[in-house]
Formats: C-alpha cells, structure tokens, sequence
C-alpha cells in the first residue's frame, strides 16, 4: 500500500495559495482516479483507492502545513506503510511556477510541512512530488507570501502543474521513483533539456 499525502492548509481561505499545491494536486487525483477524499482520520481526509493496480490512500492532512508530520506519521503507523512507500506532495520555493520536480530523500530546504514529516517518521527516504510557487522578492516576505492565492494570470501554470504532478505520482506509482524522475526532471525549453 502507498501514502500519497497532499500538503496544504484546511480552510476555503487558503484554497488557492501557494502554499496548497499539494492539496490541489490531490483533489484532481483523486477525481481522475475516482477516489473520494470524505473520510476524517487521523486529523486527515484520506480516501482509499487503487492506482494502477496498487492500494493506495489518499491523504490531505488538516493540520495546518507546519504540523502535516503529525497526522502523516498517525496514518503511516496505523496503515504500517513503510517510510519508502509514501509520497508527500508540496509547493516549493526553488523553482518557477508551472515547474514540476521529483525527488527522493535529502534536506527539507527549510519547508516547515516537510520538517514535521520528517520528525515524525524519524527519516527522509520518502518520494516528494515538488511544484514550483517562484520566489518572493525578500527573503523577509516568504511567510505571507506562501499564503497568497495565485495571481489570474499564474493559473494557467497552475493547471498545467496540477495535472503533470498527478501524472509523475501515477508514474512513482506504477514504475518507481527513479523512472519517474527521469520522465519528468526535465525543464520543458527549446534551447535545451537540462534537468533540475
């Protein structure tokens, strides 16, 4: 069985923030997967479902983003899914709005969401689907700025993201994480494919 946590904050207030990318990309999986998101456990709405023919459960932790690694590390404990066999989808600031990246283990570059899974599950040899939300202009404005709703003209972006990210979580699915950072480490260009 694998957890496909989607990061975020609860609440229509935050619905289209930067910082819900991961709960945005859940819903949309879960729609084209016909999975429904309605049960409450573990401080989390979680639906069960298949995905390519394996078990998995979808998990939109209610929290609030800098304790996601409390009801991440209740559902993995209770499900006995192993640290390798969850994947934690999440905005991040490195890169561009519209990008989409995988990654396996290594730092938390500061991403609190992410700190608290990682002290909840005592490691970090977990997949994480990563969607660009660009950088603010100060250093100093992070913290408001990844509570921000997208802008009118980024949604497009945003779009094209949810729907990539949900295609690579299909891919760690269905193959693993390595053929799945290959197909879509790539930064789409004309002049070059140079991966992220």
């Amino acid at each position: 069985m694998k957890l496909i946590a989607g990061l975020g904050n609860p609440g229509t207030e935050y619905s289209y923030s930067r910082h819900n990318m991961g709960f945005l990309v859940l819903d949309s999986l879960a729609q084209r997967e016909d999975i429904e998101i309605s049960r409450v456990k573990f401080r989390s709405r979680i639906g069960k479902g298949i995905i390519s023919g394996v078990p998995v459960i979808l998990a939109k932790p209610q929290t609030f983003m800098n304790l996601s690694g409390v009801a991440v590390g209740k559902l993995a404990g209770y499900f006995n899914i192993r640290t390798d066999d969850i994947v934690i989808v999440h905005d991040d600031l490195d890169f561009s709005v519209g990008d989409v990246s995988i990654k396996k283990g290594g730092g938390t570059a500061g991403h609190k969401g992410l700190i608290s899974i990682v002290n909840h599950l005592g490691g970090t040899d977990f997949a994480r689907v990563r969607l660009g939300i660009g950088r603010p202009a100060a250093v100093k404005m992070t913290e408001n700025y990844v509570l921000e709703w997208f802008s009118r003209g980024e949604m497009p972006d945003v779009s094209h993201a949810v729907e990539k990210a949900c295609d690579a979580v299909v891919e760690i699915i269905s193959s693993d994480v390595q053929a799945a950072m290959n197909t879509f480490n790539v930064r789409d260009s004309k002049e070059s494919s140079e991966e992220i």
